[in-house]
C-alpha cells in the first residue's frame, strides 16, 4: 500500500539523486550516439566499435555509481519501506514532464534492486509496469530537432525531395554524385510502388537522426500515400578511395527492414532525444517485431530487458504449456530449455563439464560478453542476461527438473511454488541446423550450407572465430538466415595460429589415428573440419563447391593479415544483389 502523506524528507532527496544518476547516464549515452556522425565523416570504424562496445558498459556503470552514493548518503538499505514507498511516489512526480521517462523507471529498479532484498522485487517498491505514458512525447526545447520530418513532393520533384532528405543531415563532406544516387533511389521507389495513383497526402516521413553501425549510415523512413505507408531505408556509405559518400541502396518493406534491425546485429548508435518516439515510429514500420527488441536495437538493451521480461511474465499468465529441456543435442556446458508456445530459449550454464571442455563459468560469462559488445554482423544471436529469475515450479517438466537439479545445483533455488535461476541467458528460438538439414529438401539444403559457410566467412571478417563449427551450434532464422549461438569456445581470430597438418614423417606416424603432431594453445588446423562437417556427401558436394576455402589455413591466415592491417570489411545487412553499384 502506497503511504498517504510524503512525510520523509529523505525520500524526496533519494529520489532526485535517483534520477540524476539516470540523467547522468543518459547524457553520456546520447554523447556517444551523436558523435557518430563524426566518427563516420572521418572513416574512423575503430573508433565506431569501440563507440558501439563502451556505450554498452554506461548503465552498469551509472547503477553502480548511484547505488553506492545512496548507500553512501543515506544509508539506503537501511531504510523502512514506507521510505521507499515515498521514494517512489516522488520520483513519479519528476518524471512527469521528462523525455524519456520509461528509461528512468528502469533505472530505478535497476537501483532498487541492488539496494533492497529480493523478496520486495515484485512489489509497490518498484515499477512492475510503467506509470508514466510515453504517448505523445515530443522534445519542446526551441532548437530541438522533432522525431521525423515531413515532405511532400510532387511528381516532378521526387527525385530533388530525395535529395533534399539526405542533405538535410548535412553530413560534413561531399558525395559521389547525389544527383545519379537519388535518381537510382527514384528508380527504386517506382519499381517498388508499381502502378499506383498518386493520393493527395503523399508524403515521406524520416526519422530526424541518422542510424550508425559498422560502416554504414541509414535513412529511415516511410512512404505514405493514401492509406498504404511502405517502409524504407537508404544506407550510406563512405568510399575508402577519397571519403565521399554515396547511397548504396534502397531496401522497401517489412522485411527488408526486420533484416536491418535483426537480433543477431550490433546495436545502432542514434541521438535521440524522446526514445518512445522513435520506438512508436519504427513500430509502425516492423508491427511484428517486439518493442522490446527495437528498444535494444537502438542501443537500450537495458530497456530491452525490463519490457521483455513483462512480456515474459504475460505470457505466462495467458498459457498453460510446460517447460522443457530443449529439442536438439545437449550441450555439453549449458543446460537449454523452453516453453514450446515461447519463441525463446533459456541457457543456465552447468556446474561440471565433460573433461574435454577446459573451461569455467567465469571464462563462459566473458565470452557471452564478448559476443554482446562486438559487432555480430547478422551471425550471432543477442542473448539476454538476468539473475533471480523466478518461474512456477509446476510449469515444469519432471525431467527437466531433475536435469537442473543434477547439472546445475548451485544455480538452483526452489522455494515453495517458486524456481529461481541465479543467472540465465535467454536466446530468439531458431531452428538448430542440424535438424534443419535433415528434413530439408535439396533446394533448402543447398541453402542452408551456402549461409553456413557465409555465417562463417562473416564471423571471420568481423575478427570472431567460433571455435566449435559443428551444425548442432547454429540455427536457421525465420528468414531462413543462419546464425551462430554456442558462445563458449569463441576467440579472436587474430589470436589464433592457423596451421597445415604436418606431413608425416615415417610409416608410423602416417598410420596413426591419433594427433602424432604438436598442438600449442590456439592452434588451429582448418583441413580437420572436414571429417566432422561433412560426412553426409550430399552436404559435402555443395560445401566443397561454395566454401572449400574453409579448409585451407591460408585463407584463415588472410583474413587476420588484414584485420590486423587494420582493415575493417564491410558487412551487409542487406543482399549484395540489392547494391545500385559502382561507388
Amino acid at each position: 500500500m502506497f503511504p498517504t502523506q510524503l512525510t520523509d524528507t529523505r525520500a524526496f532527496d533519494i529520489a532526485q539523486a535517483l534520477l540524476g544518476g539516470f540523467d547522468d547516464h543518459y547524457r553520456r549515452f546520447r554523447a556517444v550516439s551523436a558523435q557518430a556522425q563524426a566518427r563516420f565523416e572521418r572513416g574512423d570504424w575503430a573508433g565506431q566499435q569501440r563507440a558501439q562496445a563502451l556505450r554498452i558498459e554506461f548503465y552498469d556503470a551509472r547503477v553502480a555509481e548511484t547505488t553506492a552514493l545512496l548507500q553512501a548518503r543515506f544509508a539506503a538499505a537501511t531504510l523502512p519501506m514506507d521510505v521507499w514507498q515515498q521514494v517512489k511516489l516522488h520520483y513519479i512526480g519528476l518524471l512527469t514532464n521528462h523525455h524519456q521517462p520509461e528509461l528512468a523507471e528502469t533505472f530505478f529498479n535497476s537501483v532498487c534492486t541492488r539496494i533492497l532484498h529480493h523478496a520486495y522485487f515484485h512489489n509497490d517498491f518498484i515499477f512492475v509496469r510503467p506509470a508514466i505514458s510515453t504517448e505523445y512525447i515530443e522534445n519542446d526545447e526551441p532548437a530541438a530537432r522533432p522525431t521525423y520530418r515531413a515532405y511532400y513532393p510532387t511528381p516532378a520533384t521526387l527525385r530533388d525531395t530525395i535529395a533534399r532528405v539526405v542533405t538535410n543531415f548535412q553530413l560534413d563532406g561531399e558525395f559521389v554524385d547525389l544527383h545519379r544516387d537519388a535518381g537510382r533511389v527514384l528508380d527504386a521507389v517506382t519499381r517498388q510502388l508499381g502502378d499506383f495513383r498518386w493520393r493527395a497526402n503523399f508524403q515521406l516521413q524520416v526519422l530526424s537522426s541518422l542510424f550508425f553501425r559498422n560502416k554504414g549510415a541509414y535513412v529511415v523512413g516511410k512512404i505514405i500515400n493514401g492509406f498504404t505507408e511502405t517502409p524504407f531505408a537508404l544506407p550510406i556509405l563512405r568510399r575508402d578511395s577519397d571519403g565521399r559518400f554515396f547511397i548504396d541502396a534502397a531496401l522497401f518493406g517489412e522485411d527488408d527492414l526486420l533484416m536491418l534491425f535483426s537480433f543477431a546485429r550490433a546495436y545502432f548508435l542514434v541521438d535521440m532525444q524522446v526514445p518512445s518516439a522513435y520506438v512508436q515510429f519504427l513500430r509502425s514500420m516492423m508491427p511484428r517485431k517486439p518493442r522490446s527488441e527495437i528498444y535494444a536495437a537502438l542501443g537500450l538493451q537495458k530497456q530491452g530487458k525490463s519490457l521483455f521480461y513483462r512480456d515474459f511474465l504475460a505470457h505466462l499468465r495467458h498459457s498453460s504449456d510446460r517447460f522443457r529441456i530443449a529439442p536438439g543435442i545437449k550441450g555439453m556446458v549449458m543446460l537449454v530449455f523452453d516453453l514450446p508456445s515461447f519463441p525463446f530459449v533459456f541457457k543456465v550454464i552447468k556446474d561440471f563439464y565433460p573433461a574435454a571442455k577446459d573451461t569455467s563459468r567465469e571464462q563462459i560469462q566473458r565470452k557471452y560478453r564478448l559476443v554482446k559488445a562486438h559487432d555480430r554482423v547478422g551471425r550471432m544471436a543477442d542473448t539476454l542476461e538476468y539473475t533471480r529469475v523466478a518461474f512456477p515450479r509446476h510449469r515444469f517438466e519432471e525431467a527437466l527438473l531433475a536435469e537442473l537439479r543434477h547439472f546445475c545445483p548451485s544455480v538452483l533455488e526452489e522455494n515453495g511454488d517458486d524456481l529461481v535461476l541465479r543467472h540465465v541467458y535467454i536466446e530468439r528460438r531458431m531452428v538448430p541446423l542440424n535438424l534443419y538439414l535433415q528434413d530439408a529438401t535439396p533446394e533448402q539444403r543447398e541453402r542452408a550450407v551456402v549461409e553456413y559457410g557465409q555465417a562463417i566467412k562473416d564471423l571471420v571478417a568481423a575478427n570472431i572465430f567460433p571455435g566449435d563449427m559443428l551444425w548442432k551450434n547454429f540455427g536457421v532464422t525465420r528468414h531462413g538466415k543462419v546464425v551462430f549461438y554456442d558462445y563458449d569456445e569463441i576467440e579472436y581470430l587474430t589470436d589464433c595460429h592457423f596451421r597445415r597438418v604436418p606431413a608425416p614423417r615415417n610409416e608410423e606416424e602416417e598410420m596413426s589415428g591419433e594427433v602424432w603432431w604438436p598442438v600449442a594453445p590456439r592452434d588451429v588446423f582448418p583441413e580437420t573440419f572436414a571429417p566432422f562437417l561433412l560426412g553426409d556427401p550430399r552436404v559435402r558436394e555443395v560445401f566443397m563447391r561454395h566454401h572449400a576455402d574453409l579448409l585451407d589455413a591460408d585463407f584463415w591466415n588472410g583474413q587476420k593479415q588484414r584485420i590486423q592491417a587494420g582493415h575493417v570489411h564491410d558487412v551487409f545487412p542487406y543482399d549484395p544483389a540489392r547494391r545500385f553499384g559502382s561507388a
